[in-house]
């Protein structure tokens, strides 16, 4: 459904990419309307940027993260539990483990937001208590871990920082600025931690599906380098050149399921509720691990 943006178009060359994209998003839902695509796009508060503009502010997952050696424990799919045993559909928000969805604003801080939710979810699981925890924390302390706040990072990166430091502080006593400062971590203001993380088997769809199923919601990371992801609206994401290893946005896998026969993946973005289906991507799921989805898929052990 479209929405109103609040865009304040100042220069005429601002106004100019405004059309082009109505343009462009005009095109692709008259596809939509002839059921040559799975899914419609809309102009949203990104509408007066050019695409580079975008991705550079958006996007924040490391592009060389093959250079980091995958160095969880390695994911180990319970014995007792068959393929054939697992639900057809899983939506993580239902049974209250997904916080909000939150807006990182331009900072290339995606990483960040990836990491909270899933430990998010893992605490949930543990204590059933849903704690909104401190992308910020994560911004401002994790550097020596090899995380560069919003110049991008990695969300294995930040599970071992927040092993290593003891925990995360919770987002009510570290909020979210969008710029990266100095550390504020109190430990007073911890909200979880963790002990660890688990790698699933890259490129693993089957692997991922289970683990979203039996363990909560998923870090992964995907390529969202593609106008039809900055403008995506709703029905089953599908886009023909995306790159299952060429990574830019580190995202939250959330639940599954099919939608209009097509089986799909529920993502968690981090750019607000106006972005896509109220702040969430239906991604396609069993289509030759698209757009990387299982590519760099882990999870912290709680």
């Amino acid at each position: 459904m479209a929405r109103n943006t609040n865009l304040k178009l100042k220069s005429t060359s601002e106004k100019k990419i405004f059309m082009e994209n109505s343009h462009k998003i005009a095109r692709h839902n008259a596809k939509f309307a002839r059921k040559e695509v799975s899914y419609k796009m809309k102009i949203n508060e990104f509408g007066d940027l050019l695409h580079h503009e975008f991705v550079s502010t958006r996007n924040g997952f490391q592009r060389n993260y093959r250079e980091h050696a995958r160095s969880g424990s390695t994911y180990l799919e319970p014995a007792h539990i068959n393929d054939t045993d697992l639900p057809h559909h899983m939506d993580w928000r239902t049974k209250g483990a997904v916080t909000p969805v939150k807006n990182q604003g331009q900072c290339g801080s995606c990483w960040a937001f990836s990491t909270t939710g899933s430990l998010e979810g893992q605490h949930f699981r543990k204590t059933n208590m849903l704690v909104s925890l401190s992308e910020q924390n994560l911004v401002d302390c994790s550097a020596s871990f090899g995380n560069n706040g919003c110049n991008g990072g990695l969300m294995d990166n930040a599970f071992r920082y927040v092993k290593e430091n003891g925990g995360i502080d919770t987002e009510a006593s570290y909020p979210y600025n969008g710029t990266e400062g100095t550390c504020r971590f109190r430990r007073g203001g911890v909200g979880a931690t963790d002990s660890g993380f688990v790698d699933i088997e890259s490129g693993n769809e089957r692997k991922l599906r289970k683990a979203v199923s039996t363990v909560g919601p998923i870090s992964v990371a995907i390529d969202a380098s593609h106008e039809s992801f900055q403008f995506y609206s709703e029905g089953v994401y599908s886009e023909p050149d995306c790159d299952s290893q060429q990574l830019d946005h580190g995202v939250l896998v959330v639940g599954y399921g099919k939608q209009d026969g097509l089986p799909y993946w529920l993502v968690k973005n981090s750019w607000g509720t106006t972005w896509g289906d109220e702040g969430y991507v239906y991604m396609r799921r069993n289509y030759d691990n698209m757009c990387g989805i299982a590519t760099q898929a882990s999870y912290p052990l709680v």
